[in-house]
């Protein structure tokens, strides 16, 4: 289990004390427990290709401080080490699991190559520089195998990275969210409208009465 917190615009939420709650089911709680325990080493990626994949993570989807953070590197190997696909595969694009590890072993390539050292032993800027690259679809490398590196970011890095951050609890206390609404479901669905078990985003000035809002939110 994750522990407390609080702060940003919800202060005294968190979505984890609807674990007991009216708010989730047995089926919910299941789910949910997985993600938490999910252990933070490598499964399907090596060592080497682990260490990347983490410092990738890190630039990519920066978790901010004083909340538990997500292991997304964890997420993202153990999807593939279970073989789940999106249903579909881009053109130039080989299976998900092969296209991660060219991808790795690209960018561990051209930072030797350009710096002398593992891309995640680089620079903050380094590998910015790198992964920008790679987004814009001009980077470099023959073990990409002719894999489009722009089409690459897209459909994985962008896909399962973001997807894995806002897959994980702490992610939905920080953005208000009540995770699965099952079995109680939502009532109040207009506009500005929202419903008891549901946290209240604080504005200026009114944080106070926000966290103590959000403190019985179950």
């Amino acid at each position: 289990m994750t522990e407390r917190v609080g702060g940003g615009r919800y202060p005294g939420y968190d979505v984890l004390s609807k674990r007991d709650g009216q708010s989730w089911n047995d089926k919910t709680r299941e789910v949910i427990d997985a993600r938490l325990a999910v252990d933070s080493r490598p499964a399907f990626f090596s060592a080497d290709e682990w260490k990347t994949l983490v410092a990738l993570c890190d630039r990519v989807m920066p978790q901010p401080e004083g909340r538990p953070p997500a292991p997304l590197a964890a997420y993202v190997d153990r999807q593939l080490l279970k073989g789940k696909t999106k249903g579909y595969r881009l053109a130039g694009m080989p299976q998900p699991g092969e296209a991660w590890k060219r991808a790795l072993a690209a960018l561990d390539e051209v930072a030797q190559r350009r710096h002398g050292r593992t891309f995640a032993l680089l620079t903050e800027q380094d590998q910015d520089a790198m992964l920008a690259q790679m987004a814009e679809g001009s980077f470099e490398s023959d073990v990409m195998r002719g894999m489009p590196p722009k089409t690459f970011w897209t459909s994985h890095v962008i896909h399962d990275v973001v997807g894995a951050y806002y897959a994980h609890p702490s992610a939905w206390s920080e953005i208000g969210w009540g995770g699965p609404a099952s079995p109680r479901g939502y009532v109040r669905l207009g506009l500005d409208q929202r419903d008891a078990w549901e946290p209240e985003e604080a504005t200026p000035g009114h944080e106070e009465r926000a966290a103590r809002e959000n403190s019985h939110v179950r």
